[in-house]
């Protein structure tokens, strides 16, 4: 913020200099409104993931399954020991079956379209709400895994503004397969310390 055109724009404005008082508290309501503003305000304009939240997103997902050549091979769901068939940093879909095998650079490529992928639909379902890299990061965590962003109630919190009860509902997310699962407890709580960042 350029403070100097601010104060000159002012002073045209009152058509006289100001006191020193007068100096002192507009530069304070600037200095808190700045603070609140970078508190408040999006920080996440091109709606990319920090190198935390992707950080995040692989310590859960993990790169499963590496064969002793070297590939990656899928793996069934753990919640329900089929389907949606996994791979890699914790790719589905309908390309990913039993038996399929990818290099680790097949894995890698993957992430990075699937995060963009995410993070677009985040972008989407949060407009323009006010949203910290770390609110933005774990939401982006919270869909790359649940495929939920949508029609949580959690987004909806959000972009009401009300953060902590958004944060309240990553804990509901904790089953698959009808059963609580300590790895999906364990990333939820991880997500709502990024949230709350």
């Amino acid at each position: 913020m350029n403070r100097k055109s601010l104060f000159d724009t002012v002073r045209r404005m009152l058509g006289r200099g100001f006191r020193q008082s007068e100096v002192d508290r507009l530069d304070a309501a600037i200095d808190a409104s700045m603070k609140s503003s970078q508190d408040r305000v999006p920080s996440v304009p091109s709606c990319g993931v920090s190198e935390a939240g992707l950080q995040l997103i692989k310590a859960f997902e993990g790169c499963a399954k590496l064969r002793p050549d070297g590939m990656v091979e899928a793996y069934p769901d753990p919640g329900t020991g089929g389907d949606p068939w996994t791979i890699g940093w914790g790719a589905t879909g309908a390309d990913v079956t039993p038996g399929t095998v990818w290099t680790q650079a097949q894995c890698d490529a993957r992430l990075e379209a699937d995060v963009a992928r995410h993070s677009a639909e985040v972008c989407e379902a949060i407009g323009d709400a006010p949203t910290t890299q770390g609110q933005f990061d774990a939401l982006v965590s919270f869909h790359y895994n649940t495929g939920a962003i949508a029609r949580a109630t959690l987004t909806r919190r959000h972009v009401a503004g009300d953060h902590e009860a958004a944060a309240q509902e990553f804990a509901k997310w904790k089953h698959a397969g009808g059963r609580v699962l300590k790895g999906l407890v364990r990333r939820r709580r991880a997500e709502v310390g990024l949230y709350r960042r």
